[in-house]
């Protein structure tokens, strides 16, 4: 894609080769080095790198860039220390799985969780021209691998967890830790879960945070009845936190941004705890749909993700509707089925985003995970297999729907159709209303 540029000797950039000419300048990055003679043959008069893009884009130099990595628990992590910055009067850019928002404006639509560099860079050049003191962005273990953030000089670095994902992409649970790992290699200020034992960093300036083991910030009690409340010990003083999130997990999410917080403003607890208290949580991540009955959509879509959630909500009656995604590890399926009999009271296995697989085949997969057979139900259609499991609830029990949280669309064989959890549920809830 060609992005227009004021007050250059040229009009355009682009990082596709295919798209220059005598008025666009080449943009090359670790990705498509490999086309500059093809630019230049294209009639490319300019040849940019990265560190000249950031003038040319007219990006702060002052502006601080936080990135957040893990498994599960970005999305949230991100979310939760823009929200709480822009409530301290910051001015603040947000980008990832969601899109990107500028300032509590949205300034771009969803994509990937980390675009291109070159994406990226007019993201941040969008933050800069509005003012803003941070840009905070998701970090996905292939944007690693394929060094969609060269270039970037992070203020802070944050760890959330590992757990098995992406090893249709990576070789194995090594490998992929290896990636995650190698983005705190350097000398960067990093925060770190301390609790997960997967992760290897540098340990200078490095802070942790955790539950379990001594850290930097610890949580030493807390309650999770109605949303969370924890005490955080800092510099051997102690701290009252409170947030309308729910399940454990959230408490580590809540913990990490917190802290981040801390670091990077240097504002007071009670202050962050006040910032804390207006977030309300990202959509499609244990977003309660409906109260009566209670319906909670969430994007858990790995084995570690769905045992979070439905941990989180184990002392309710439980039905459960999931599937996993196709072109994508297969291993984590029947693990998947494992974990949802153990917490489920009837499961309704699905389609996620089947692409280029046969949605039968996938629930077959899952289907390996479950013993039992009473009360599981394969209905390959997504609409239909929610729909079954709204009629089937019963005063007590609460539907939990799996695996896509807020994407609007469904992925078969190539092609994205509409598609929304959410709406489905409120539809249905509407018309027997």
């Amino acid at each position: 894609m060609k992005y227009e540029i004021k007050n250059q000797d040229f009009k355009y950039i682009t990082d596709n080769s295919n798209e220059v000419d005598h008025e666009t300048a080449f943009v090359k990055t670790a990705q498509n080095a490999v086309y500059e003679t093809q630019a230049l043959k294209n009639g490319c008069r300019k040849v940019l790198n990265i560190n000249e893009c950031f003038k040319v884009l007219g990006i702060n130099p002052d502006l601080k860039i936080v990135g957040i990595t893990g498994t599960n628990g970005k999305t949230t992590t991100a979310a939760a220390i823009y929200s709480m910055l822009l409530d301290l009067g910051k001015k603040a850019g947000l980008q990832g799985t969601r899109g990107c928002f500028i300032n509590d404006k949205c300034a771009d639509d969803k994509s990937l969780t980390t675009p291109s560099i070159l994406h990226t860079l007019i993201n941040m050049q969008k933050a800069s021209d509005d003012g803003c003191s941070y840009f905070v962005m998701e970090v996905s273990s292939h944007a690693i691998v394929q060094e969609r953030i060269e270039g970037l000089g992070f203020a802070l670095k944050v760890f959330t967890n590992i757990s098995q994902d992406h090893l249709d992409f990576h070789k194995n649970m090594r490998d992929y830790i290896s990636v995650k790992s190698s983005f705190f290699d350097d000398d960067t200020p990093k925060l770190i879960n301390k609790d997960d034992e997967n992760i290897r960093y540098n340990l200078k300036n490095t802070l942790t945070y955790g539950i379990e083991k001594p850290s930097t910030y610890q949580i030493t009690a807390y309650a999770l009845k109605g949303g969370i409340e924890m005490a955080v010990q800092y510099a051997n003083k102690t701290y009252a936190f409170s947030s309308a999130l729910q399940g454990k997990f959230n408490l580590y999410n809540i913990l990490a941004a917190v802290s981040a917080v801390h670091i990077l403003e240097k504002a007071s607890f009670e202050k962050i705890n006040e910032a804390l208290a207006n977030f309300a949580g990202v959509s499609g991540r244990m977003e309660i749909v409906s109260s009566k009955p209670l319906v909670i959509v969430d994007f858990a879509h790995t084995p570690d993700g769905i045992e979070k959630v439905l941990e989180a909500m184990r002392e309710n009656e439980l039905v459960v509707v999931f599937g996993a995604g196709g072109d994508r590890d297969r291993l984590k399926r029947p693990i998947m089925g494992k974990i949802v009999q153990r917490y489920a009271k009837r499961i309704y296995i699905t389609s996620d985003n089947p692409r280029s697989e046969n949605a039968e085949d996938i629930i077959e997969d899952i289907a390996l995970g479950i013993g039992k057979k009473e009360g599981v139900y394969k209905i390959a259609d997504r609409k239909e297999a929610t729909t079954e499991a709204l009629k089937s609830l019963c005063e007590k029990e609460v539907l939990m729907i799996l695996g896509k949280g807020d994407e609007t669309y469904q992925e078969i064989k190539g092609i994205k159709y509409p598609y929304s959890d959410k709406e489905v549920v409120q539809t249905f809830l509407k018309a027997k209303n």
